[in-house]
């Protein structure tokens, strides 16, 4: 099948790469020339776990293409995915701007039936919007369908090649039949293909969304409920998690979600609510403990030295919202910087993947280390805000023998309290008692 993905993103390189992968012919759209001009020469904008390989094998075998000229691009396609940004305006809700710009240019350029797929995530009613802008200069007969991603970054290939699901808002016929004939091949292990109306599929993304959004402000106030009785959110978690009607997944207290999705998500169907005549109350508790979260780490740093931050250096692990990411939109690292720095402190960091986009949008405000041991010298404390693997098991004796103190303020609960008693820490986590030498 002949497939254009318009926008390369997250989701539209994700998207484009993973249908070439299955044997379709893709063309991937883009303003950006200079984008455009990387990706065709084989260098990835992105970093994704297991992108790369796939991306370099169908740009080699010619089923992967790049352009700037959405004519060019979208003339033998059958489907048309449109991965734009929908970033939040001021009022919260969803800018649709890009979406329905390319939907104004694309009325003109149908020659023959087209199914164009919503692919980012929008408000309920953007098909309708979609299809309107269309329309207007369009001749020939399309189709404009809802088909959310449920992407996860650090393992979006994978969510992609093998989905839970597939939710595709459609009341055509014709369109049913090529998008259950496009996705055939991601689950032919049996997971469901779910066929709904467009309204539908546009609101089980921001849903479902909000929902684990929910699930992880739940767990973070339980967090701050355990310190102040003496409870270990970390058995607690257990304890529910296995509860099947619960789930394991998304229960880990941290410093609060960040990243490209849940903030936004979250916000936009409040604002949805809001639109609609309705309170919608739990998401806005959800949104008001989320904030507070990411700088829970505070007051603790804070109370260990005293009040007085000014002249202290601190080391800080993870800058990427989530690890096997390099995405750090939202990321509560950044808003804990901005206070250390506001406080009077300095800070060396490291992130595997993230530092780059750090520098690109904060400067020198931080300095940046080659290692993550590297950012440990002359720090009177190291903070952990991503919990990447690689912090996972760390030389506690190269740590100790490097921090002026050792003092760990641990955003992300990667090592157990009593260990670090033993090994003679001072170590503050969320949810659960402190070490103390």
């Amino acid at each position: 099948m002949k497939i254009t993905v318009v926008g390369t993103g997250y989701v539209g390189l994700v998207t484009g790469t993973c249908f070439a992968e299955t044997g379709n012919d893709v063309t991937c759209v883009d303003i950006d020339i200079n984008k455009v001009n990387k990706l065709s020469a084989g260098q990835i904008t992105i970093y994704e776990p297991g992108l790369e390989k796939l991306f370099e094998r169908n740009l080699k075998e010619g089923r992967l293409h790049f352009t700037t000229q959405l004519a060019e691009g979208i003339k033998d396609a059958q489907v048309i995915f449109l991965a734009l940004p929908t970033p939040p305006g001021e009022d919260g809700s969803a800018d649709l701007s890009y979406i329905l710009r390319v939907a104004d240019q694309l009325g003109s350029l149908l020659a023959d039936y087209k199914v164009i797929v919503d692919k980012s995530t929008v408000p309920v009613g953007t098909a309708e919007k979609v299809h309107a802008a269309i329309a207007k200069n369009a001749k020939v007969e399309f189709d404009v369908v809802s088909n959310p991603e449920f992407l996860r970054e650090g393992v979006a290939v994978e969510d992609f090649m093998k989905p839970d699901r597939v939710v595709i808002g459609t009341q055509s016929e014709r369109a049913r039949k090529l998008m259950g004939d496009l996705y055939g091949p991601f689950v032919r292990q049996g997971n469901p293909v779910i066929f709904m109306d467009e309204k539908s599929a546009e609101l089980t993304k921001y849903a479902a969304n909000s929902f684990l959004a929910t699930k992880i402000s739940f767990m973070n106030e339980i967090a701050i409920l355990c310190e102040k009785l003496g409870a270990d959110v970390d058995m607690v978690r257990r304890g529910i998690g296995s509860d099947d009607r619960i789930g394991k997944r998304f229960l880990f207290p941290g410093i609060g979600y960040g990243g490209s999705c849940f903030p936004k998500d979250v916000q936009a169907l409040v604002r949805s609510s809001q639109e609609a005549q309705y309170d919608f109350r739990i998401l806005e508790a959800v949104m008001d403990v989320n904030e507070k979260q990411k700088l829970f780490l505070l007051p603790k740093i804070q109370a260990y030295f005293n009040n007085d931050l000014k002249g202290k250096h601190f080391a800080l692990w993870g800058l990427a919202f989530k690890p096997n990411t390099d995405d750090i939109r939202e990321a509560p690292a950044l808003y804990i910087i901005d206070q250390l720095v506001a406080a009077g402190a300095t800070l060396c960091v490291f992130d595997p993947e993230a530092a780059g986009n750090v520098q690109q949008l904060i400067g020198d405000k931080v300095q940046y280390a080659d290692n993550q041991y590297a950012a440990l010298e002359n720090a009177d404390a190291l903070i952990i805000a991503t919990e990447w693997s690689v912090f996972r098991t760390p030389d506690f004796d190269k740590i100790a023998a490097t921090l002026k103190q050792k003092a760990i303020f641990d955003g992300r609960n990667l090592f157990e309290v009593p260990r670090m008693a033993e090994l003679g820490y001072y170590y503050e986590s969320v949810g659960r008692l402190a070490a103390k030498p």
